[in-house]
């Protein structure tokens, strides 16, 4: 059993970035009870937020854009937050194929090819899901 999900109790997920930041708190495998995307100097006080709200104690957070310097940031002003780092190598193109099927094309959007299409909002917030499910179900 992975790490962090005996305790049932809800993690958080962190996809971090230099002007927004997406968050999410998922319970178990599926049932998703906030995801949002956040201004990144908004970032630190959602997660508290979500943590009090919540009860959450472990943070998945990508691996790649200004991570370091967010784990360094959440270690100072979360110190009892638990961190977990996770791959986020291509999690925003799965992110893109995650926003179609949750939220199909309608009309003549329909006619343009998966891949091509781009979803009319930022999907960070899908990205903070999809590495608590990286976390989760490790390959």
């Amino acid at each position: 059993m992975t790490q962090g999900c005996c305790d049932n109790l809800p993690l958080l997920g962190f996809d971090p970035g230099r002007d927004k930041c997406g968050v999410a708190v998922v319970q178990g495998f599926d049932k998703v009870l906030d995801a949002q995307v956040v201004a990144s100097d908004r970032a630190l006080e959602t997660l508290q937020t979500l943590c009090d709200r919540f009860g959450s104690t472990t943070l998945i957070i990508g691996d790649r854009t200004t991570s370091r310097q967010w784990q360094d940031r959440i270690r100072q002003e979360l110190p009892d937050l638990r961190l977990v780092t996770v791959n986020e190598q291509n999690s925003t193109l799965a992110a893109r194929d995650r926003y179609w099927s949750m939220y199909p094309p309608r009309g003549l959007k329909r006619l343009i090819p998966q891949g091509l299409r781009l979803p009319p909002r930022p999907i960070d917030d899908i990205v903070a899901i999809l590495l608590i499910e990286r976390y989760l179900t490790p390959d």
